[in-house]
């Protein structure tokens, strides 16, 4: 029989204290793959993301866009070229990875073999569970599986696109970024991903006038900065803007934001779980944006 004294059981609850409390200040790590050159939400979302102090940014991925009528001649490069200018007026140091030039391949090996690709399976492999919050095409995810398919179970992806009726369960692919690689789309609702989407038609409550946004955030240089990106887009003259991306990141980040159901979706669309975002309180989501960003200063 062994006698533990009461001022070592202290010493070693203490221990035990600090061990869990270091674990659970640990930052939960994140890969994001964005099609930053796309669109003006995009760099909103990217920035709410990589100035959250409980996220670390493991990899920022740069997704294609080559599918869209506007599109750049090289659009993966280009958000690629976006990705790190953000990360220059942060100052922030994030590693970056390119991504796919275009959707997979119609057939045989169909996977796009790109850093970003490998980069999810480099962190699959190593880790018992991957997050992605993915901002555009799912192309570079569905490769990384297609190139490595045991990895399915070990990764969640948070990602923005098509449309639920949550009275039928019937899911439409008929908006932006499912038909950027459709077949992406449909890979990952075949396989073991954890899937978590935010419809387009409940991240529409994202809808935002450009004089309140230039009259929250405008006088900050990061803010500046974000609405020049409006001011320089291709339809700059908007009065309105739905910031679809920053409602994604928002409830990711902080899940009260939003209200999830686990819906199982149809024999063409998996006949799976897939947790929907059903609702938001974009009110929230933009308060909380605002005070994040204004907290900011650069060294």
């Amino acid at each position: 029989m062994y006698f533990i004294s009461p001022t070592f059981s202290r010493f070693l609850v203490a221990i035990f204290l600090c061990m869990v409390t270091q674990v659970s200040t640990q930052p939960r790590q994140v890969i994001v793959d964005a099609d930053s050159g796309n669109e003006v939400d995009d760099l909103f979302a990217l920035v709410r993301l990589l100035l959250e102090p409980t996220l670390e940014v493991t990899a920022l991925n740069a997704a294609h866009w080559q599918t869209s009528h506007w599109t750049e001649p090289r659009s993966m490069e280009n958000s690629h070229r976006v990705n790190q200018q953000l990360l220059g007026e942060l100052q922030l140091e994030v590693k970056t990875f390119r991504g796919a030039p275009a959707r997979m391949y119609d057939w045989g090996d169909r996977a796009q073999h790109s850093a970003a690709a490998y980069e999810i399976i480099r962190q699959a492999v190593a880790q018992e569970e991957v997050t992605v919050v993915a901002l555009g095409a799912l192309t570079n995810i569905a490769s990384a599986v297609f190139i490595q398919p045991t990895i399915a179970k070990q990764l969640k992806v948070y990602w923005l696109g098509t449309t639920l009726d949550f009275e039928t369960s019937v899911l439409k692919r008929n908006d932006f970024n499912p038909l950027m690689d459709p077949y992406a789309l449909d890979y990952l609702l075949d396989s073991e991903v954890e899937m978590h989407i935010m419809p387009i038609n409940v991240a529409v409550a994202m809808e935002v006038e450009y004089t309140e946004l230039k009259g929250a955030i405008g006088k900050h240089p990061i803010g500046a900065y974000l609405i020049q990106r409006w001011d320089n887009h291709l339809d700059s003259s908007r009065k309105n803007r739905v910031l679809w991306d920053l409602g994604l990141v928002s409830a990711f980040i902080s899940p009260g934001f939003a209200q999830k159901e686990a819906i199982t979706t149809s024999r063409d669309s998996g006949n799976r779980l897939v947790h929907f975002y059903k609702s938001l309180d974009a009110a929230a989501v933009y308060q909380d944006f605002y005070k994040t960003l204004l907290a900011f200063e650069r060294e």
